[in-house]
This record gives structure tokens, C-alpha cells and sequence, in this order.
């Protein structure tokens, strides 16, 4: 099977889908199927394609210049290397591809139609233009949850398309260093962490006010450690923070390397992450499989991602959020109860999985293209 990819999201090293576009692509390579990478300017250094993939590289910089690539180059690429699947990773299909190459787009999440008040103005501008068309260019539907099938059949009733639920893998992060390694950082006490990019779906607000009605006791023996780098519209968090009074005990990180964030992992209380939406939520299972119990929320993808090893909560009321994390904070036992099969769930979610999971779609694809023939 010849897999042709749209790789356009390798080309930023802090975004979150370009760790799914590359990983999705060494595990596929590893199943030793024919992989086309293709993308639309540099691919990052920090991405590393497997030995044995076919690379295509344009120079178009910017996001017009890519949509003008996405639309018009890529099919002609799909066609010279006579692929027999294209793959849009990120809720992308190219209009025009030729009419025996099957079709699949994965869809994360619909956050442009949910939390759209979180988002970018372009991103939500490009998701709400551009995801109609490519819902009925597609022969399948992927998606990382079921919860966003569900919303996804909700939304565009007249998708006749499959859907099927592929859930991605989690990082496989280097062994973590000591507690005492994370004291450059100013972390000197037991924590809570927050794992993601600082950014307004993320309820960062209501998790720092939730903070702030803990007891003074819980204030005074445990912090709130906040990993990722700065997003969009919370330019005034850290200020917010300074004048409740709150700069000792709540941290901010910014961008950690792989090493720092299993560290960070590893050493934590628990994962503090009441979103107010996720298509599936990666840090979820990445502190599960350090064996750490979550805090998150009742709503999305999260409860289904999460399993048994999580406390949920409403994201929209802090006091309830404040509750969870003073008793995952001062109740051991009740911690370790939560996380008693944290490694477990977290095993469910794997690369080779995904990859094999893809695989059955790619060739339900091929069928259905073949039959409509």
C-alpha cells in the first residue's frame, strides 16, 4: 500500500499534531508500507523522518502560501507517486485528488464549533471553511475519540462517510530525573501540574481561582506547577497570579524539553487539567503512564480517555475544581486509590496501535472507492 501523508504541521517544533504527524508516521513506517511525506516548506529538525520514507518539500512559507500548496500542489505529488491512499492528519483534503486515490481525514476535535471563543481567529476561520468540504471529500472519517464521533455525527447529520475512532498513542518520554533535579525550576515543594500550552481552552482561570479557595494550609505545603509555552489570548495570567498573591506557590515553567517534562511527570501529586474541551487530551495519558492519578473534566473527550484513574469535575466552577485538588492534594490514600490502574489505561493508547488501526481504515477506504466505481 502506497500512503501518501500531508505533513504541513512538522514544520513547527512546539506544535502538538506535528508530534502526532510524526510519530503516526514512524509507527506506519515500521509496518513497513510505502509512506509519502509531503510538506509544504522545511520539515523541523527535531522531526526525524525513518529510513525508507519518501520526503517531498516545497518552499511555501505562511498559511496562505499553504493553502495554496494543500490545494494545488499536493494533488499533483499524490498523483506522480501513484499512491493509493492520502492521508489529511489534520482536518485537511486537498479538493481536487485523482479519482481512484482513496480518501481519509482525521478530525481531533471541534473546538471551532464548541469553545470557539477559545481559538484563533484564523485557525477557527480556516476549521469552519474548510472542514465541510473535506467531510465530503473523504471516504472515511477518523477520529481520535468516540466522544468527538458523537459530536462530529451530531453536528453534520448529512455525513455519509464512515466514521471510525483511532485513538492516537502517547510519547514514550525518557526516564525522569529526581524530585531535587527540578529545583532550578523554583519547585521546592509537593505540586500539582498543569501539562499544555497556555491558552484560553485550557481553563487555566478557573484552575488558578480554584487554587486560590484552597485552604491556607493546602496553599502553604503544596504549589501548582503550570508546563507550556504561551498560546494566545492569556497575556495577563502571570500578572493575574502576581496580584492574588499567588506568585510563591503557583509556577510557570514555560516550554520544557522531553527530559524535564517525564521529570515533571514523575514527581508530581497529580495532573491538574479541568479543560473546557478536548478532542482527546495527551497529557491525560502521559502522567497515567507515570502512574498518576488526574483531575479533569466531565465534559469532551476527557472522562473516556481518562478511565477509572480521574476525579471529574464541572470545568466551569472552580469550587468544585478547588474541592477535587485539596483532597488529591492532603488524602494520600485516596490518590493512590485513584491511580491504581492509571499505568494500565495508559497502556491502551500505543503508536503500533494507532498505526495498525489506520491500516483497517486505509483499506476500508480502498473498498469503498472501489466499490463506487
Amino acid at each position: 500500500m502506497r500512503i501518501g501523508i500531508d505533513s504541513r504541521n512538522l514544520g513547527s517544533a512546539t506544535d502538538g499534531i506535528g508530534r502526532f504527524v510524526h510519530n503516526s508516521i514512524k509507527a506506519l513506517a515500521a509496518l513497513k508500507v510505502d509512506v509519502f511525506v509531503y510538506a509544504p516548506a522545511t520539515i523541523g529538525a527535531n522531526y526525524e523522518i525513518p529510513h525508507g520514507v519518501s520526503v517531498r518539500v516545497a518552499n511555501f512559507e505562511g498559511p496562505y502560501a499553504r493553502t495554496f500548496w494543500g490545494q494545488a500542489i499536493l494533488p499533483f505529488w499524490a498523483l506522480r507517486d501513484k499512491v493509493d491512499i492520502f492521508w489529511g492528519p489534520s482536518h485537511r483534503l486537498p479538493s481536487i485528488l485523482e479519482g481512484q486515490i482513496g480518501r481519509v481525514v482525521t478530525i481531533h476535535d471541534l473546538v471551532w464549533v464548541h469553545a470557539a471563543e477559545t481559538m484563533r481567529t484564523r485557525t477557527w476561520l480556516g476549521d469552519r471553511l474548510m472542514m465541510k468540504p473535506t467531510l465530503r471529500n473523504a471516504d472515511v472519517v477518523v477520529t481520535d475519540s468516540k466522544a468527538t464521533a458523537t459530536a462530529l455525527a451530531t453536528e453534520f447529520p448529512w455525513l455519509k462517510s464512515p466514521i471510525r475512532t483511532v485513538a492516537p498513542g502517547s510519547t514514550a518520554l525518557p526516564a525522569p530525573g529526581s524530585f531535587s533535579s527540578l529545583e532550578y525550576l523554583g519547585i521546592t515543594k509537593p505540586y500539582a501540574l498543569f501539562v499544555g500550552t497556555i491558552e484560553p481552552r485550557k481553563n487555566l482561570r478557573n484552575l488558578i481561582k480554584a487554587y486560590g479557595h484552597l485552604p491556607a494550609s493546602t496553599r502553604s505545603r503544596y504549589d501548582l506547577v503550570i508546563a507550556g509555552g504561551g498560546g494566545w489570548k492569556e497575556p495577563s495570567l502571570r500578572d493575574e497570579v502576581r496580584l492574588d498573591g499567588l506568585e510563591t506557590n503557583v509556577k510557570f515553567t514555560g516550554v520544557v524539553d522531553d527530559q524535564t517534562l517525564a521529570t515533571l511527570y514523575s514527581n508530581c501529586l497529580f495532573l491538574a487539567m479541568p479543560s473546557l474541551y478536548e478532542g482527546f487530551g495527551f497529557p491525560i495519558v502521559e502522567a497515567q503512564s507515570f502512574g498518576k492519578p488526574v483531575l479533569t473534566s466531565n465534559t469532551s473527550s476527557m472522562p473516556e480517555v481518562a478511565g477509572d484513574s480521574a476525579v471529574l469535575v464541572d470545568p466551569s466552577d472552580p469550587v468544585a475544581i478547588a474541592s477535587a485538588f485539596d483532597r488529591f492534594c492532603v488524602d494520600a490514600a485516596f490518590r493512590e486509590r485513584i491511580a491504581v490502574s492509571a499505568r494500565k489505561n495508559a497502556e491502551r493508547f500505543t503508536w503500533e496501535n494507532h498505526a495498525k488501526g489506520m491500516l483497517d481504515t486505509f483499506e476500508q477506504a480502498i473498498k469503498t472507492k472501489t466499490g463506487n466505481r
